[in-house]
């Protein structure tokens, strides 16, 4: 139930937004990579604002994603840490055998 108030709430407005963005930006811009010769065929391309416009999206949420997973790295580093410290405990530790058992020194009871 909450995966569609999400959906409704909140993905559906981008969406709309987003379309609205694509129709009304669909001029070709020229984008270059040297400013000191627009004019350059090989660093110049061509394309739809709104591609651009996604393109920079895109761009930002694959290098802001990057940054917190290198951020975020240390903590996942202790994690690996513990987890093996909590592996070697349980391998050191001995199966309890019916002998040495909760019960082990109890005498039975007579009836």
């Amino acid at each position: 139930m909450l995966n569609r108030i999400i959906v409704v709430v909140i993905l559906v407005p981008i969406a709309v937004v987003l379309i609205a963005l694509a129709v009304a930006n669909r001029q070709l811009t020229t984008f270059t990579l040297d400013p000191f010769n627009p004019g350059n065929a090989a660093l110049t391309l061509q394309l739809p604002l709104f591609v651009m416009l996604f393109l920079a999206v895109i761009l930002g949420m694959v290098i802001g994603g990057a940054a917190a997973w290198l951020k975020q790295g240390r903590y996942r580093k202790e994690a690996r840490i513990k987890r093996r410290e909590v592996q070697s405990l349980l391998q050191q530790k001995q199966p309890v055998s019916a002998a040495h058992g909760p019960s082990a020194g109890v005498p039975a009871l007579r009836s």
